[in-house]
């Protein structure tokens, strides 16, 4: 094999390569976004579990707050039927927060639903999946940033670009709970 011959083929030969390191890197990063957000699913899910227990458990102690509980169980079966694009699902979920947290903020109101036992442990069991999905997000958001600097970056930008790759939105909810109940016996 002549050297000119040997230096054209890795001419080729590199440039290729490159390339194909660069289309499986953002597949394996696009691939680690959908399982991400298969986890938050997993946890939005979870919670979205607890709610008709929690609204229960409020409804026995202050059945006056009807259109607040109400409220809270439409948006718990809109948000659990929502498996649209992430801004949309986003939209969704922070009005669910923000009707949970009225929701908890009634409870203020009625000292013995909170000293009751099972409030406590369904709100502790809240507070414990608020935990989950924010760690959910939090890797959700890892890996979005990960494949956004990817797409976005010179020269993997250019492979990105040519097949089609698309940066992901980040999923931004704050959680419904933030603290652990306070117990006292």
């Amino acid at each position: 094999m002549s050297p000119l011959l040997l230096l054209i083929l890795l001419a080729l030969l590199v440039p290729l390569i490159w390339l194909v390191v660069q289309y499986n890197s953002l597949v394996g990063l696009r691939n680690h976004i959908a399982e991400s957000w298969s986890n938050i699913d997993t946890e939005l899910q979870r919670r979205y579990d607890l709610i008709p227990n929690l609204v229960a458990a409020v409804k026995g102690y202050a059945a006056h707050e009807q259109q607040t509980l109400e409220r809270v169980v439409a948006l718990r079966n809109r948000c659990a039927a929502n498996r649209g694009p992430v801004a949309g699902q986003e939209a969704d979920e922070q009005e669910f927060v923000a009707t949970l947290k009225q929701l908890l903020a009634v409870v203020e109101n009625y000292p013995q639903l909170k000293a009751d036992r099972h409030y406590l442990s369904l709100q502790m069991e809240l507070t414990n999946t608020e935990n989950r999905i924010q760690a959910a997000r939090r890797f959700y958001n890892g890996n979005t940033r990960d494949f956004r600097n990817k797409c976005e970056s010179f020269p993997s930008n250019l492979v990105a670009q040519a097949f089609g790759f698309q940066p992901q939105d980040y999923f931004t909810v704050s959680p419904a709970v933030k603290e652990v109940p306070d117990v006292q016996f």
